[in-house]
C-alpha cells in the first residue's frame, strides 16, 4: 500500500466530516433557537408587551415606565454609585443572617434527624415558631434588639432557619435504611456511617433547603429594610416610591431579582458539583 493511498484514506473522511458539519449547522442553529425560545420566549414576550404598552400609552407610563427607561435608571444608579452602596449593605445583612442560619440549622437538623427523642421533644415548639410569620414577630425583635442592624439580621435569620432545618431533618430521614443496615453489618462505626451514608444521602435535601432559605432571606431583607433603615435595596425601593422616582424603584427591584437568580444558580452549580449522582432542578 502506497503513502498516497494512506493519505487519501485519511483526508477523505475529514473532508466528509466538514461537509457534514456545514450541512448540519443550520439544523443545530435552529435547534438552539427553539430551545432558547422555549425557555425564555414567554419572558421576552412579557417584556416586549410591557415596552410597547407603556410607549403606546395603553398603560400609565408614570406608573409602569418603559423597559428602556428602567434600564437607563439602573445604569445611572450603578454607574453613579447610588445603588452600589445599597447593594453592599443588603448583601452584608442577608449574608450574615444566611450564614448564621446555615451554622445552626444544618448541625441541628442532622442531630434531630438521627436522634428520635430530640426530634420528638423539639418538634412541637419548632412547628409553633415555623407557623408564626417572621414579619409578625418583627416588632418584637425591634423591641428587644432596637431598630439597628441586629433586629434586621435576626428577622432574616429567623425566617431562613426553618426551611433549611426542616429539609435537613427530612433528608436524614429519607436515607435508605438498607444502606444503613448494610454499613452496620459490615462493622462500620457510628461516625463512619454518618460520614459515609447519612451525610451524603441528606445533601440533596439540604441543598433544597439552602435554595429555599436564600429566597426567603431576600424576601425578608426587603421587609426589614423598609422599616427604620436608611440604606439598602429595600430602603431604596420605598424611598424611590415615596419620591415618585418610579424608574429607580423598578431598577432596585430588578437588582433584587438579579441577586436572587445569582444566589440560586450558585447553589445549583455547587449542588451539581457535590451531588453528581443527582440532577438538581433549576
Amino acid at each position: 500500500m502506497s503513502l498516497q493511498h494512506i493519505e487519501q484514506r485519511v483526508t477523505i473522511p475529514a473532508h466528509a466530516d466538514r461537509t457534514s458539519l456545514g450541512a448540519d449547522f443550520p439544523r443545530l442553529a435552529n435547534r438552539t433557537v427553539v430551545r432558547f425560545l422555549s425557555r425564555y420566549g414567554i419572558l421576552i414576550a412579557f417584556l416586549a408587551i410591557w415596552q410597547v404598552s407603556s410607549r403606546a400609552g395603553w398603560v400609565n407610563a408614570a406608573v409602569l415606565p418603559p423597559i428602556d427607561t428602567i434600564v437607563i435608571a439602573l445604569w445611572n444608579g450603578l454607574a453613579g454609585g447610588t445603588l452600589l452602596g445599597d447593594i453592599a449593605i443588603s448583601l452584608q445583612r442577608a449574608g450574615l443572617a444566611f450564614a448564621a442560619a446555615v451554622a445552626v440549622a444544618i448541625p441541628l437538623g442532622l442531630f434531630m434527624g438521627q436522634v428520635r427523642a430530640v426530634e420528638t421533644a423539639l418538634d412541637p415548639i419548632l412547628q409553633v415558631f415555623r407557623q408564626t410569620s417572621a414579619l409578625a414577630l418583627y416588632p418584637v425583635f425591634i423591641l428587644l434588639l432596637g431598630l439597628g442592624e441586629a433586629s434586621k439580621v435576626f428577622v432574616i435569620f429567623w425566617a431562613t432557619l426553618f426551611p433549611l432545618l426542616l429539609n435537613t431533618i427530612s433528608g436524614v430521614k429519607q436515607v435508605d435504611p438498607k444502606l444503613l443496615e448494610m454499613a452496620r453489618v459490615y462493622g462500620a462505626a457510628r461516625l463512619t456511617v454518618f460520614r459515609r451514608v447519612v451525610l451524603p444521602g441528606a445533601v440533596p435535601s439540604i441543598f433544597v433547603g439552602l435554595r429555599l432559605s436564600a429566597t426567603t432571606a431576600l424576601l425578608l431583607l426587603i421587609a426589614s429594610e423598609m422599616i427604620g433603615a436608611n440604606k439598602g435595596i429595600g430602603f431604596q425601593v420605598m424611598n424611590a416610591q415615596y419620591n415618585f422616582q418610579i424608574p429607580l424603584m423598578f431598577a432596585a427591584i430588578v437588582i433584587l431579582a438579579g441577586l436572587g437568580l445569582i444566589a440560586n444558580q450558585a447553589l445549583v452549580s455547587l449542588q451539581r458539583r457535590l451531588c453528581r449522582w443527582s440532577d438538581p432542578i433549576d
